[in-house]
């Protein structure tokens, strides 16, 4: 059974004003103190973000325990230093991002200019384990199409500098600022997206291999893929679902390269209006069909990956627990649906981003 391990980034902000506070550098300090040689907590390019990673996990319930586990260790960590973390895409308050220090940062803040100022933005990196480059290269091609399915799902982020941004997911939409970000075309072998991934490091325009931001690429560290589309979840639960849903999909793609099944070849364009869509209207509305690229129900969508990764999810006894989690997000809402009821009902987006920093630690 592939292993599979989450990086989430999450929102330091103050517990009374759910003001964005620039102090990772302290809560980092404070958690090397607790745990000298912890490697679970790690620094982002803005002062306001905290990154933990968990270990490979074979399964879902021991990744959900670890997930929950982290978040309140990253939580206890800021309280001692008068802050908490909120698992929010972005900022529901203005906030001016502080670009952390190191050589890497301020490299990035000379080529980038406003576009590396202004993305506080947090997301959530799914890492699935596979076999070979060339296995992962063809796991890339397939999973292409689906990718905005777990967008959807995943949306968080509908608020940006004290405004409703009209999407459910504005954070993908500012990712795509960087010039190494998005989808990609067919590649073929792991000898061709090695070249492509080399050609875009010598261009200048990005330091190095860790700046190519596609939304699924190899991982530079582990034997993985790393699919990078979805924002920050609001709950725990539904980040183990985006990770069940992710080691799902790889598994199908690998059986059907195994298989001899060519990849569907969707224009980057298209890809790109199927990421706008989810990221517009999440799971409120409409979807594009990863097959057809044409308009449906997003309930039918869910429904198709479902189908498309059933097999995988059935053979890792996992499909009841996606099912129960899709319909979940369906039914109750995705974090962004929840954030706008709680602005409906509060009418303050710092009440809003309290309540969002009890959900993240449940």
């Amino acid at each position: 059974m592939r292993t599979v391990g989450v990086e989430e980034e999450l929102l330091l902000v103050d517990p009374g004003s759910g003001e964005p506070k620039a102090l990772s550098g302290a809560v980092l300090a404070r958690a090397a103190r607790d745990d000298p040689g912890q490697e679970v907590f790690e620094k982002e390019l803005y002062g306001q973000m905290l990154e933990f990673a968990t270990h490979p996990q074979g399964d879902m319930a021991e990744l959900g325990a670890e997930i929950v586990r982290c978040r309140k260790e990253a939580a206890r960590h800021a309280g001692e230093i008068g802050c908490t973390v909120a698992a929010l895409a972005s900022s529901p308050l203005p906030v001016s991002p502080s670009v952390a220090k190191g050589d890497r940062y301020r490299w990035m803040a000379r080529q980038f200019g406003l576009a590396a100022q202004e993305p506080l933005v947090c997301g959530c990196h799914v890492h699935v384990a596979v076999d070979s480059d060339e296995e992962g290269v063809a796991v890339l091609d397939r999973i292409r199409p689906w990718l905005s399915v777990l967008a959807a799902l995943s949306a968080n982020s509908p608020y940006w500098q004290g405004q409703d941004t009209g999407y459910h997911s504005y954070r993908s939409r500012v990712w795509q600022r960087w010039p190494s970000a998005g989808p990609t075309e067919v590649f073929g072998s792991a000898e061709r997206y090695h070249r492509r991934v080399a050609d875009m490091v010598a261009s200048g325009v990005i330091l190095d291999e860790g700046m190519v931001y596609l939304d699924a690429r190899l991982s530079q560290r582990y034997p993985t893929v790393e699919i990078r589309v979805a924002d920050v979840c609001l709950h725990a639960s539904s980040a183990v679902l985006i990770a069940t849903l992710a080691r799902a999909l790889v598994e199908t793609a690998a059986r059907q390269w195994r298989a001899g099944r060519e990849p569907v070849d969707h224009s980057v364009s298209l890809l790109r209006m199927a990421a706008w869509r989810a990221a517009r209207s999440g799971l409120a509305e409409e979807l594009l069909h990863p097959a057809t690229m044409r308009r449906l129900p997003a309930a039918t969508v869910v429904d198709a990956l479902l189908e498309h990764a059933g097999q995988a999810l059935a053979d890792s006894d996992d499909l009841d627990r996606a099912r129960v989690g899709c319909a979940r997000l369906l039914d109750g809402g995705t974090g962004a649906q929840i954030q706008r009821g709680l602005l409906e009902r509060t009418g303050s987006l710092r009440d809003v981003v309290t309540a969002c920093a009890r959900h993240t630690r449940t």
